[in-house]
């Protein structure tokens, strides 16, 4: 609903400035929102607790049903307009929340979550909140600018996998001032780990349009398949076409980041750098609940940072899966949230996300790592 999608928008924003503030970087803001209606899964069945009955996987609102029943499982073409529907509410709240003041800087202190409030995140924000403050009103005594639309709005961009084409193809358009095809889903999309095969249907829908995209990077990417993939997807090594998103586990990023790294280098191939610090990360709780532990997600995002600067190359960014709303999904962080929290707000319906204090968490421990790089 709204308030979720505010809460989440809100968090973003909040980590934002914290990158900001902590690093002096500007910080290119993305939502993976208003698009993500299909999940990709490594079986086409699954079954049931009990194991008795096998039934179609659930691939995501966009195609069936979570429900585990035979009616709920079928794929129904009318869920790509629902979804459709969904999309274009979600880019509108969006748009108003970042362009219609909500985001002003001179009222920064009112750019936070209630329940993050009373945490040592919300404390620690509130200090940043306030050296920010300080600096606005020394600008605007020394007759500086500080009603520009830098201070009042704020640049957001949503983001998703183009996994389902025939919604992506449905939504693709023609520029006819460049004559070029635009994929109007979203701004940035992505290719999947499971659907990045070089002769594939998603490289070649993605080789067609002229939106940045992201090939995400696992353990059993070759290195001559990421050559290829450059050379489909990027054959003028245009600056600013590829995002590569590497998405390992913790403890196995010295082992594939380098050599991906050292190919692109050696190749003279321009791509920006991301970590998906989640994907390679989750596990089974003991009483069976799908999770992530925060510790891991951290040391994945650490062991990216280090590699970077070892290499001498620049990371770009990193992918998360959060949300504003105080759920009990990860475990670990400053809460210290156990396998025997999941049960408490264990809310999703497709992968654990972090909650707001966990993300804000680690937005601060970014930011320090950053600031010493």
């Amino acid at each position: 609903g709204g308030e979720n999608i505010r809460n989440t928008f809100t968090l973003l924003i909040q980590m934002s400035i914290v990158m900001m503030y902590g690093t002096s970087r500007p910080v290119v803001k993305i939502g993976r929102m208003a698009g993500q209606f299909a999940k990709p899964r490594s079986s086409p069945f699954e079954k049931s607790k009990n194991k008795e009955m096998q039934l179609p996987s659930y691939r995501g609102d966009m195609i069936n049903g979570p429900d585990f029943t035979l009616e709920d499982r079928l794929p129904d073409p009318e869920r790509m307009w629902q979804a459709f529907m969904q999309s274009t509410a979600t880019i509108n709240l969006l748009r108003t929340l970042a362009t219609g003041g909500y985001l002003d800087l001179r009222r920064i202190h009112d750019i936070n979550l209630e329940f993050v409030n009373g945490t040592e995140q919300g404390t620690r924000f509130r200090e940043f909140a306030n050296g920010i403050s300080s600096a606005i009103k020394f600008m605007h005594a020394v007759g500086l600018q500080t009603d520009s639309p830098m201070i009042r709005q704020a640049e957001f961009y949503v983001s998703h996998e183009a996994l389902l084409l025939p919604y992506e193809e449905a939504l693709t358009r023609l520029d006819e001032n460049t004559g070029k095809y635009y994929a109007t889903s979203g701004h940035f999309i992505w290719l999947g780990d499971r659907t990045r095969q070089p002769e594939g249907a998603h490289v070649e829908f993605l080789r067609g349009i002229a939106n940045p995209i992201g090939v995400k990077c696992g353990p059993t990417l070759s290195e001559s398949d990421l050559m290829e993939l450059l050379d489909i997807l990027n054959p003028e090594n245009e600056p600013g076409r590829i995002t590569l998103i590497s998405r390992v586990g913790a403890g196995n990023v010295r082992e594939h980041l380098p050599r991906f790294i050292e190919l692109v280098q050696r190749e003279g191939r321009s791509v920006t750098w991301s970590c998906d610090a989640m994907h390679g990360n989750t596990e089974s709780s003991p009483a069976g609940y799908k999770t992530r532990n925060f510790n891991n997600i951290y040391s994945e995002v650490q062991e990216f940072l280090a590699t970077h600067m070892e290499m001498g190359t620049s990371p770009g960014g990193i992918h998360l899966e959060m949300t504003g709303q105080n759920v009990t999904e990860c475990v670990g962080g400053m809460m210290e949230l156990g396998h025997d929290n999941l049960a408490e707000r264990y809310e999703t319906g497709c992968d654990p996300r972090l909650n707001a204090s966990q993300a804000l968490e680690l937005a601060f421990l970014v930011s320090e790592m950053m600031s010493r790089s």
